[in-house]
């Protein structure tokens, strides 16, 4: 018997142009969890088409959204369907389904809110060293706004309650709403890994 048979687990994947792995992605996902939610964000390419061969299930903008609230739309989805746990996932391979286990954990066994992805805990990543230093901007200022102790602000891989998910300020239709994320952790007060 899993951790998460008696917790309905819902995994986001927000995509835009992603015809290419998104398909990969959302079948090696649902091979560990059954509810996939793939949000094409307004694609001129097969996104949905791919995610629906995955077995996702597809929501679709008519537009380009952005990223926060291609989350947003797949979140409230997601809730809405009686998730318990919301983990949100990268549409590019960038991230690998078996570390979904490692997130769900922390909440599961310890009682966390929210737990969040790291790039930057495996030193086996390579990551090119101007968007290295993009990044470790970004954190500088995310570290000093929010008062939270992350390794990296801009990681699509994380896991939410539901009580986190409800309550989450994902305002920011672009890349910012990562920052608001954090921000929102600390000023919600949740309880973080």
């Amino acid at each position: 018997m899993s951790a998460t048979e008696n917790r309905s687990v819902f995994v986001v994947i927000p995509a835009y142009n992603e015809a290419g792995c998104v398909g990969t992605v959302a079948r090696a996902v649902k091979s560990r969890i059954p509810n996939v939610v793939v949000v094409d964000d307004g694609s001129s390419d097969q996104t949905a088409a791919e995610a629906e061969k995955a077995g996702a299930i597809v929501l679709t903008h008519l537009i380009n959204r952005g990223q926060g609230a291609a989350l947003k739309t797949g979140i409230d989805y997601a809730l809405a369907c009686g998730a318990d746990i919301v983990v949100t996932f990268d549409s590019d391979g960038q991230h690998r389904a078996e570390d979904i286990d490692l997130l769900l954990a922390p909440i599961l066994q310890q009682g966390f809110d929210v737990v969040l992805g790291s790039r930057f805990l495996d030193s086996g990543q390579h990551v090119p060293p101007l968007r290295k230093l993009a990044l470790k901007i970004g954190l500088i200022f995310t570290r000093l706004v929010s008062r939270i102790r992350v390794s990296g602000t801009h990681n699509g891989l994380r896991a939410l309650t539901r009580r986190a998910a409800v309550q989450m300020p994902i305002r920011l239709g672009r890349m910012a709403h990562a920052s608001g994320i954090m921000v929102g952790i600390a000023w919600l007060r949740f309880r973080y890994c």
